[in-house]
């Protein structure tokens, strides 16, 4: 494996999806393969003018798009799903070359976006709104929804499709355009989507030019979406740090903000748990995707009586999971995302031991054909208490551990964060499994019994609280927030009652 056979098996996928040569080679910013290190591709930033042109088609497209049935819209959906389903294969590799992700997550995210288009086409059909009982004689109150407007989507490197499809599947159906700005590091897989969809337009027939469109490039081209007036909804994934300037800037022209941000999630062991089940679930939690996703399990949890049963068989766990190149042959856990990545799990796991931690694993890993990736050893990490790092999201794959004693203390510990997005507890308990969902357990916005903080399904509402930012996306009732609320008032008589009792009697 080099970097030109890569870069070669990159160019062949996207040629066979019809992107032009034009837009991954030439002059641009080196996009590098978390594997090796090595260059992919080259992919220009989009000219502020370029920018402007997008977002101007897209409010044309709004024009024209909020028109058509919503089942029919639904229609499109369905054929996107359907392009995404002959190509699940050929976008996953597009995935596993351009974040590194083990082949099985990168056909597994290509899944997701298969299963929330197959979700939007559905939902088309049932944006539903309210009739409502009037206080007035010959009077019909009701409530409906209407199309949004233009959907500024900005996506981070770690699920470079999945979470655009999340906003687009819904967006699409619900009346609205989409505007896609993909993480500098990722675009490639963006550039892929784009493809297809044009694919699915073209079967379709009669989608308005500018529909659906990628812009490319750093934070300058991210602000543009955020500050033009023209885009209705900025849905922002990201850090915390990365979603205060957005939420404050999208505010500030009341726009409409969808901010998936930080998180730093944890499980609780209780006495009762299932250990067997517990391990598989905490390991795939705490290092799949590298430790790079947004539900990574970063702190755990564990009563004092099964400490000393369930922490030394992670802590085998961690010592002999398999490491390296995902394309060599089958492992678990790939690299970082790059060296900036390894830097933070060293400067983390360093300030752990100076308060006193006992480190399993951490240490670099060699990759046998994959020299220039940054591959690193999961980490365990057992903490005296829950202080220094350990309150802050590092993006790899560290977990902490800490002893608990009661239940309230165990709540205390894993609420005691600013962010609030994933939480799982592990137990046969039926009153501490239900006063973990209850209003005084888990204070995130995803709370599991028996499995971990990670692989949220498209069915439920996906999102957190306090400094995860409050968005919602994916499913449940997540489609209003592409959409706008209009209440309705018909008076099908032929008096003027007013609502309240109130009297106001003109000749």
């Amino acid at each position: 494996m080099t970097a030109e056979s890569l870069a070669s098996d990159i160019a062949d996928i996207l040629g066979r999806f019809g992107v032009a040569p034009s837009r991954y080679s030439g002059v641009g910013r080196t996009i590098a393969s978390p594997i090796t290190g090595e260059g992919l591709g080259t992919v220009a930033d989009s000219t502020p003018a370029a920018v402007e042109a997008a977002i101007a088609r897209a409010a044309d497209a709004f024009r024209a798009w909020r028109l058509v049935p919503a089942p029919r819209r639904g229609e499109f959906v369905r054929l996107i799903g359907e392009e995404l389903r002959a190509a699940k294969a050929d976008l996953g590799r597009v995935v596993t070359l351009e974040v590194g992700k083990v082949p099985s997550e990168g056909e597994g995210e290509v899944q997701e976006m298969i299963d929330i288009c197959d979700f939007a086409v559905g939902l088309s059909r049932q944006l539903q709104g309210l009739a409502i009982p009037s206080e007035r004689p010959d009077h019909r109150l009701m409530e409906q929804w209407h199309p949004a407007g233009v959907v500024g989507v900005i996506t981070a490197f770690n699920f470079p499709v999945a979470v655009w499809s999340w906003n687009a599947a819904l967006a699409l159906v619900c009346g609205d355009p989409v505007l896609w700005k993909p993480s500098e590091k990722t675009p490639l897989t963006a550039l892929a989507v784009e493809a297809l969809v044009a694919r699915a337009a073209a079967r379709f027939g009669g989608v308005p030019d500018g529909l659906v469109q990628v812009v490319t490039g750093g934070r300058e081209v991210g602000a543009a979406l955020v500050d033009d007036p023209r885009i209705a909804v900025v849905s922002a994934t990201g850090s915390t740090r990365m979603g205060r300037v957005v939420g404050e800037r999208v505010a500030r022209r009341f726009g409409r903000a969808i901010l998936e941000l930080g998180g730093n999630n944890a499980s609780i062991v209780t006495p009762s748990a299932d250990l067997d089940l517990a391990v598989r679930a905490i390991a795939f939690g705490a290092m799949g995707t590298a430790g790079q996703r947004c539900t990574t399990l970063r702190r755990l949890f564990v009563h004092d009586t099964i400490y000393d049963a369930l922490v030394p068989r992670l802590a085998a766990v961690y010592r002999t999971v398999s490491v390296g190149n995902p394309l060599a042959g089958p492992v678990l856990v790939g690299p970082l995302v790059d060296a900036a990545a390894g830097a933070a799990m060293d400067g983390a796991l360093a300030a752990a031991r100076a308060l006193g931690a006992a480190v399993t694993g951490g240490e670099a890993v060699a990759a046998p054909g994959a020299a220039g990736g940054c591959y690193r050893r999961p980490a365990l990490v057992e903490m005296p208490a829950q202080q220094g790092p350990m309150l802050e999201e590092t993006f790899a794959p560290i977990l902490y551990v800490l002893r608990y004693g009661d239940f309230a203390e165990a709540i205390e510990l894993q609420n005691a964060v600013v962010q609030g997005l994933s939480s799982s507890i592990f137990t046969t308990d039926f009153r501490e499994a239900e006063g973990f969902l209850s209003a005084a357990g888990s204070d995130c916005g995803i709370a599991n019994v028996n499995m971990g903080t990670s692989g949220a399904e498209i069915g439920g509402a996906f999102g957190g609280e306090k400094e995860t930012g409050g968005g919602r996306e994916s499913g449940s009732d997540a489609w209003k927030g592409y959409m706008r609320r209009m209440t309705s008032a018909i008076n099908y008589g032929r008096s003027l009652p007013l609502a309240q009792g109130v009297r106001f009697d003109v000749e």
